[in-house]
């Protein structure tokens, strides 16, 4: 990695933090289990399907920022970055402005999983009790986590301008797209009017701006019930 390039430093800082989090809530979750792969993999069909592509993916992703700007773009093309030393002022703005808004993103997540407890899963489980979360950052959108992460993959993009993060970029945000809706199906199933009346009043990615001041609330009652 290039030592002066500090939105790629920074990226690769918050990426790693951000999956070590993972690491700690998936040990924290698990606590009581047999084994990891209880939390670790999913245990529906189409979930275990996501996790193929899903986990070299979050591999590379944490990679990028370590690998990309140490590549010379007319060697490799698809991994290396393009010369943004002579671009323009707009672009070393944006990249830095994009790091600090990744940054942002782990915080943000960092409170939602601490919001979330011991309900937090790596999928769905249907065998699971858990609380229909209606409060905090999940009055905001009903997938916070999956917002910032998205916005996380965007800022990721904007830092290293690959074409190799591109991919991974595009395939991470449709990968949640599909994942959110399954876990809507199931929540559904579930909860059933209770959920229907949630999402009525709730956005599933784009929060409205009068929901903002709710992130980072505590449960409510409704929140710790079934």
């Amino acid at each position: 990695m290039r030592l002066h390039d500090l939105p790629a430093s920074t990226l690769a800082f918050t990426l790693s933090a951000y999956w070590f989090c993972v690491g700690v809530k998936v040990f924290k979750v698990s606590r009581g289990r047999r084994h990891l792969g209880w939390v670790l993999i999913p245990k529906l069909r189409n979930e275990r399907l996501m996790w193929i592509v899903w986990v070299p993916l979050v591999a590379a992703w944490i990679a990028m920022p370590y690998v990309a700007p140490a590549q010379a773009y007319d060697r490799h093309p698809w991994m290396g970055m393009p010369n943004l030393e002579a671009a323009p002022i707009v672009v070393p703005v944006l990249r830095s402005l994009a790091a600090l808004v990744a940054v942002g993103c782990l915080i943000l997540s960092i409170r939602c999983w601490r919001f979330m407890g011991r309900n937090w899963r790596m999928g769905i489980d249907p065998g699971q009790e858990s609380a229909l979360l209606s409060g905090g950052p999940f009055a905001v959108v009903r997938h916070p986590i999956y917002t910032l992460s998205m916005t996380l993959m965007v800022c990721s993009v904007l830092i290293i301008p690959t074409r190799a993060m591109l991919i991974l970029a595009a395939l991470h945000i449709t990968l949640l797209q599909l994942k959110a809706r399954n876990e809507e199906r199931f929540l559904l199933k579930v909860h059933g009017d209770a959920y229907a009346k949630y999402c009525d009043l709730t956005p599933r990615f784009v929060p409205r701006p009068r929901f903002l001041r709710s992130f980072g609330g505590r449960p409510t009652r409704g929140d710790r019930a079934l």
